[in-house]
């Protein structure tokens, strides 16, 4: 019934590395060992699947056979034993399999809104890619049906509130677990539906917990992370409007082009303010408006006057954006490095070691790599809704750009009020990430009889990530409608000399939305740009 494109996934196979070729695409794709955030973006948005190969069937399979003969007559946490503080009772033998059971049941205890789809399949490819490093020792029904549910787009459901990210995301990945053995919710085709129902109408059997599978399932970090590749992959999109908004800014005004200059900013040595000034210069390549600072030093009536005319340098949100939005760049891409070194990491508890023949307890399902990577996103995140915020005002402000009308009002002045109620908006959401940007990774409470007395808060971060990504959106889609009415308000000999960059993306938000003339509500206006800079439909 599943009609997407089909990915087929290595994982590690003790110590071979191989790779293998998408099948039935346009464009054939080779997909290394490594899961990264492209394939999470093809898998997670896109709805490509994936089947499992031979190898990694094979490999998991020995992982699994391996410590069901090795905990046959040793003492192995999660298996014949209670879990967390009561880990120090034993489990007879013939309760084993129930008590797994048990584990996924009494940990489903989320609250507040659920994730949506695409959120959940990112936890889904996770899950599965952390599994198929094969040691974990779970049966390989468990990928199986991991997989089921992906390709079959049902998506369990999985709560915001619950987990401290210590033994990893143990109450949502519960309520993964759960809906695997066939019990909860789920949604299936936008619909909040009983698991139960929708297995059984897809004719896909419930898993059947083995050995340690519960365990297995709901230790780990797969939630955090798969929130945090989103997150990821909506903040590079992000940061790509706002590198755009920033050059037009700087190009309707007739900044001078200085300020992202090669000669200004390679004497300063941070790779992302590099980057973001040779992104505007390209985007700018074309543009007839940027002035060069030589057209300041040859106009000699200019430098005769006691006071200047023309504005010698512009204000810092239009001056500074390298500066700004360099370590934005490179935070998203350190970022993105611990993300997918997460991704295709073991992070359960305990770690089943073919190589060394042994089973090793520690704490890989700590989540304070994502926790902390999901803070630092946050802020530089709130920090780029803050430079659009004031590029905004600044567009809106007749007395700092000096050649707008009041809140780029098209109509008469006083009467009209153009874009003046959309700037609340912007203003009081910037308010909100400003506050929600603090950090939750030193925001530790011990619980869980003092156990787990230190914990990452690695699911909350990046939840809150989530949110402060979304303000953003938010702030940029209010800010883009601003800066495509600046362009309507130039003058015509203005409009013929802008870039060719700068006309495709006004031509692209043009198509949806039109110049603010008359007063009329603009809720949905935002709405549908939100959704075009979200969906990154155009390449600039």
């Amino acid at each position: 019934m599943n009609t997407a494109k089909k990915v087929f996934l290595n994982g590690f196979v003790l110590k071979k590395k191989k790779t293998t070729t998408i099948k039935n695409t346009t464009k054939p794709i080779t997909i290394m060992t490594k899961m990264n955030l492209s394939k999470v973006e093809k898998i997670a948005l896109e709805f490509q699947s994936f089947n499992l190969n031979e190898d990694i069937i094979s490999s998991i399979n020995d992982s699994f056979n391996f410590l069901n003969k090795f905990s046959s007559d040793k003492i192995i946490y999660g298996i014949n034993t209670g879990f967390g503080p009561m880990a120090q009772f034993k489990i007879d033998d013939d309760k084993l399999n129930q008590l797994q059971y048990n584990l996924i049941r009494s940990h489903s205890t989320g609250t507040g809104d659920t994730l949506s789809e695409e959120y959940v399949r990112a936890i889904l490819i996770a899950r599965i890619n952390n599994f198929i490093q094969a040691n974990s020792g779970i049966s390989i029904s468990v990928v199986e049906k991991l997989v089921e549910f992906l390709n079959n787009r049902i998506s369990p459901e999985i709560f915001i509130h619950g987990g401290v990210g210590a033994s990893g995301d143990l109450v949502q990945l519960a309520h993964l677990a759960l809906n695997l053995i066939g019990e909860g919710f789920v949604f299936y085709n936008g619909k909040r539906e009983s698991a139960k129902d929708i297995l059984l109408s897809l004719n896909i059997k419930p898993l059947k917990i083995k050995l340690r599978d519960g365990l297995g399932l709901i230790n780990g970090t797969s939630c955090m992370t798969g929130i945090g590749a989103i997150n990821l992959i909506y903040s590079y999109r992000l940061l790509k409007w706002s590198i755009a908004t920033s050059s037009i800014i700087n190009e309707v005004v007739e900044a001078f082009d200085d300020s992202f200059s090669e000669g200004l900013n390679k004497v300063k040595l941070h790779t992302g303010q590099k980057t973001i000034a040779l992104e505007m210069r390209e985007f700018l390549s074309d543009s007839k408006l940027i002035k060069k600072r030589e057209e300041l030093f040859k106009d000699n009536d200019e430098i005769q006057r006691s006071e200047f005319k023309k504005k010698i340098q512009e204000y810092y949100s239009i001056r500074c954006v390298p500066q700004i939005l360099g370590p934005v760049l490179e935070t998203l891409d350190n970022a993105k490095k611990v993300i997918e070194n997460e991704l295709n990491s073991t992070n359960d508890n305990p770690i089943v070691s073919l190589e060394k023949e042994n089973v090793f307890h520690g704490g890989n399902f700590h989540g304070d790599y994502v926790s902390l990577e999901m803070d630092k996103v946050k802020i530089v995140i709130t920090r780029l809704t803050m430079l659009a915020e004031r590029q905004l005002n600044f567009l809106l402000n007749a007395k700092l750009n000096d050649k707008f009308p009041a809140f780029l009002n098209m109509k008469k002045l006083g009467f009209n009020f153009g874009i003046q109620g959309m700037q609340f908006t912007a203003t009081s959401t910037t308010a909100e990430s400003q506050t929600l940007s603090n950090p939750m990774y030193v925001h530790s409470i011990p619980n869980n009889n003092d156990n787990q007395d230190i914990v990452s808060m690695g699911t909350n971060s990046a939840i809150i990530t989530k949110n402060i990504i979304d303000n953003g959106f938010q702030v940029m889609s209010i800010h883009m409608m601003a800066v495509c009415q600046s362009i309507d308000l130039l003058k015509e000999n203005e409009k013929s000399k802008l870039s060719s960059k700068t006309i495709k993306l006004y031509n692209k938000i043009r198509k949806e939305v039109t110049a603010i003339t008359n007063d009329v509500p603009q809720s949905e206006n935002i709405k549908k740009v939100n959704k075009i800079l979200k969906s990154n439909s155009i390449e600039l």
